[in-house]
């Protein structure tokens, strides 16, 4: 008579369990499959996506000093009357940050627009930061 004896599961097969089992978890109901456009990170960039006509929309940018040597923001203009921006502090020391804080106002606007805000520096390898504003605005 035969004793009978239980083969351990082999490697590639306890891989393979294994491999489904972190598949199966990328297709839960909890996490979405696509990253939302919110989560979307750009600096540079801000979209308050669609908005009323009308509407003073606000934000605030940070700007971070990455280099090693102090920065001075010497001036700060937009490329339009309906978009106002301030930025809270003019000299940032190394790795010292400051908010640009953007006022636009939908007033008289429809379909897609985009604002622009210009950051005089006085960094020589880029002396001016552009930052953007869009939103879709609806009547």
């Amino acid at each position: 008579m035969k004793s009978s004896k239980l083969q351990a599961p082999s490697s590639k097969l306890i891989l393979l369990i294994f491999i489904l089992f972190l598949l199966s978890g990328c297709n839960s109901p909890n996490k979405p499959a696509i990253t939302p456009r919110s989560e979307i990170i750009d600096p540079y960039s801000w979209d308050f996506g669609r908005v009323k006509e009308g509407v003073i929309l606000e934000h605030s940018f940070v700007l971070k000093n990455e280099s090693k040597v102090t920065l001075n923001i010497k001036d700060i203009n937009t490329s339009c009357g309906c978009t106002v921006s301030k930025v809270q502090k003019k000299v940032l020391l190394p790795g010292e940050a400051t908010l640009i804080e953007v006022n636009f106002n939908t007033k008289g606007y429809s379909a897609k627009v985009q604002q622009f805000i210009y950051v005089h520096t006085d960094n020589l390898d880029n002396p001016i930061l552009r930052f953007i504003i869009k939103a879709q605005v609806e009547r």
